[in-house]
């Protein structure tokens, strides 16, 4: 039997509650999925409760009851949280980074600017935008939860933020040239939080790797081949999270 599709409500909901869902969800249940009254689906709230839910109007807003709460095991939250530092690349691959990489389990993303960055400004509809790619993205790869978005940051912030993470893992093509299956698995944790942190097309400097180190971050070779910088972001994630399982 198919799994119900997944949407997210925000606030804590209560089982026998209704919700209303609008906007692009709403299209989505009546336009392409063509759900009618009486068909169900599954919302997830603001604390990750999850909910089978009747659909009892289905128009422009489409109105659900919830009628039964999903169990969930502790096996479904990753012992390892691992948040993504993406130097904002130019024109839309923030967008793929972002969709790829909540598909593959990232907890967070941090869009940052560097020295080197090519895309240099990100106005709030930019970010609004990764934000509702990232709830997309949660909801067809079957997650309980949507990774936030942060507004970009200056590389400066960035390196004050390492101090919140157990580990902080940082791609530099100048980086020694040790294999990843060779450094990680002594670096990296069972549980807690780490960071990936990716930079721009033309690369972090000297300085700025330098800047890294003395925070505390594991500079980290992926290899011969020079990646594009969203490729680099879920190699980088899908390695760690490899070595982490």
């Amino acid at each position: 039997m198919s799994q119900p599709h997944r949407f997210f409500v925000e606030g804590e909901q209560q089982l026998g509650g209704t919700v209303s869902i609008g906007g692009a969800d709403a299209r989505k249940i009546v336009r392409v999925l063509r759900l009618r009254r009486g068909d169900t689906i599954e919302v997830v709230d603001s604390t990750t409760a999850r909910f089978t839910a009747a659909i009892e109007e289905a128009a422009e807003r489409v109105r659900v009851t919830l009628r039964e709460r999903v169990a969930t095991s502790p096996s479904d939250a990753p012992a390892l949280r691992i948040d993504v530092a993406q130097a904002v690349p130019k024109s839309a691959r923030m967008e793929f980074v972002v969709e790829k990489c909540t598909e593959l389990g990232a907890s967070a993303f941090l869009p940052f600017y560097c020295e080197r960055s090519v895309a240099r400004r990100a106005g709030s509809e930019k970010v609004e935008r990764w934000r509702r790619l990232a709830r997309t993205a949660a909801a067809q790869s079957g997650r309980s939860d949507v990774p936030s978005v942060s507004a970009p940051i200056a590389f400066d912030e960035l390196l004050e933020r390492f101090a919140q993470y157990r580990a902080v893992f940082f791609a530099w093509e100048m980086a020694p040239r040790v294999a990843l299956r060779e450094r990680l698995p002594a670096i990296v944790p069972r549980a807690g939080k780490a960071l990936a942190v990716v930079g721009p097309e033309g690369g972090f400097t000297h300085d700025e790797a330098a800047a890294a180190t003395e925070r505390g971050a594991e500079v980290l070779w992926l290899g011969p081949r020079i990646l594009r910088t969203d490729t680099a972001a879920m190699v980088l994630l899908a390695v760690i999270g490899a070595f982490a399982s």
